[in-house]
């Protein structure tokens, strides 16, 4: 399939959403260890990491858009969620359900009809 797009340009935001995905997991692991003084916002060492994967995804995602089609690259993000799943059921014991894996599958198949689309 030729797109236009490069392969390390796919692989990029690929890899940003898979970081992004963690930041995702550590600003819900800190979230959980806050307290109600301001304080334990600067001294969380959880929410810290997450804003750092969180940073490091966004240089990912650029430097993967600077060469590539938007149109094929902005939807792969939506990876992430298949992800942040993923993590959310092995870091915090978050039940998979029905409705889970159908948007799972829609997200799937919106990313596979973006693809056929650009050919």
């Amino acid at each position: 399939m030729t797109t236009g797009t490069p392969t390390n340009s796919m692989l990029l935001v690929l890899g940003a959403s898979f970081v992004g995905s963690f930041g995702a997991v550590f600003l819900k692991s800190g979230a959980e260890h806050l307290h109600r003084n301001i304080a334990s916002l600067f001294v969380n060492w959880r929410l810290a990491i997450g804003v750092v994967f969180f940073l490091a995804s966004s240089l990912l995602y650029l430097k993967g858009i600077q060469h590539g089609e938007l149109t094929i690259l902005y939807p792969m993000v939506s990876l992430g969620y298949v992800w942040t799943l993923v993590w959310s059921r092995i870091f915090f014991k978050e039940p998979f359900t029905r409705n889970k894996f159908i948007g799972l599958g829609m997200i799937l198949v919106g990313i596979v009809f973006l693809a056929l689309g650009n050919r």
